[in-house]
């Protein structure tokens, strides 16, 4: 088995680590080490990554399972195996390396109208970090999306409107730097954009260069206009965002669902419609009711990406540490969320039992140390006798 995982992962049982083994005393002996110090590292590298990729996985397959369609969905063929690296360095500070290749094209705003003219779900899901990116992106979803809710699950904060826009830019270079096939997007903070057409580009600009994602999302209904013209205009790509707008929670009287009346409705719409106009090449519709969804969907001939909007959007959303699970018992989950898996709750359990062999002295064993030939041992310790 161990043999099997090994190939998957791109590696051979003569593979050494990279970080300078002695390479004389007894070559057996280091042999097995470095065979079982490999195994036991490719274990914990491998139940991380198939925790969280499976949970995605089961995500974007029951959202292609369940959008209506009279037309044949073309679907990507199965992905290989999760990493694919040559080498691996035996160290506390070793880096994830560079994301192995997926066979597929990078997605572009082509690909998405593509998708949506075929009518095939598009998958977006959050990410904040390096990690959360590679396998979001691994996965096979077609947008990445580094959102503002990063405030809250990645750094803390009581809601969106207080992370800035060098720090939305720090995480959208960590997620850029791990995406190779998703489309990125990331999302202009509060107050980056609101003031004036020019602000609102000067900082979508920033996001561009030195956040490295290839469009922006705002929030915003048919005020947004001039705006998102000004932006599309420049040639960044603009995602938009109406019913439910966080970042305007306090005006809107909390998160409260948008499009309950026949006027709310009518105005969810009349933004869509405007937005799209402007430039936008798709618009998230957050909290609507899913009929209302459904017919604003039909009116526009952009994608809808829903989040709490139903299933005849064009797509769908989640933040992605709420879908994995990735967060103590008790925190509070909206009711559009769907829980695919319980990351927090595996990885308590893998810390504590490392808790555990470290008390009881379990953990590090033989198969985690690095070899000393017996005759550099003894002189060594005739080293030590005579000081």
């Amino acid at each position: 088995m161990a043999s099997k995982a090994l190939d998957q992962f791109g590696m051979k049982d003569s593979d050494d680590a990279t970080d300078g083994a002695p390479a004389n005393g007894n070559s057996k002996s280091q042999g097995r080490s470095v065979q079982v110090r490999r195994r036991g590292y490719l274990s914990l590298h491998m139940s991380s990554h198939i925790i969280r990729s499976t949970c995605l996985r089961s995500c974007a397959s029951a959202l292609r399972s369940t959008r209506p369609s009279s037309a044949t969905f073309h679907m990507r063929p199965a992905y290989p195996a999760l990493l694919q690296q040559p080498q691996l360095r035996y160290s506390s500070h070793s880096p994830m390396g560079t994301p192995p290749a997926i066979p597929r094209k990078k997605v572009t705003v082509a690909t998405l109208r593509n998708l949506h003219k075929k009518r095939e779900p598009i998958t977006v899901m959050t990410a904040h970090d390096f990690p959360s990116a590679h396998v979001a992106d691994h996965a096979g979803m077609e947008i990445i999306l580094v959102g503002d809710s990063l405030a809250m699950v990645a750094l803390g904060m009581e809601d969106t409107s207080e992370v800035l826009v060098e720090e939305m830019l720090l995480h959208c270079r960590s997620v850029a730097r791990a995406t190779k096939s998703a489309f990125t997007v990331g999302d202009l903070p509060m107050g980056s954009y609101e003031i004036a057409p020019e602000q609102a580009l000067e900082t979508a600009i920033r996001f561009i260069k030195e956040g490295r994602v290839q469009g922006v999302k705002l929030e915003g209904g048919k005020e947004m206009v001039p705006t998102i013209r000004k932006i599309t205009t420049a040639g960044i790509p603009v995602l938009a965002h109406v019913g439910l707008t966080p970042q305007r929670q306090n005006a809107l009287g909390g998160f409260r669902v948008q499009g309950k009346t026949s006027d709310g409705a009518m105005k969810v719409l009349e933004d869509a419609l405007a937005l799209q106009e402007a430039g936008a090449f798709a618009v998230v519709l957050e909290a609507v009711p899913a009929e209302v969804a459904a017919l604003v969907t039909e009116k526009l001939a952009i994608p809808t990406i829903g989040i709490g909007a139903g299933n005849g959007c064009s797509g769908q959303v989640l933040v992605q540490v709420d879908m994995t699970g990735n967060f103590p018992p008790g925190r509070f989950l909206p009711k559009f969320v769907k829980k695919y898996g319980d990351v927090w709750g595996e990885s308590l359990k893998a810390i504590e039992a490392y808790r555990d062999d470290v008390k009881s002295r379990q953990y590090p064993g033989p198969e985690h140390t690095y070899p000393i030939s017996k005759e550099e041992l003894e002189a060594f310790s005739s080293t030590l006798e005579k000081l």
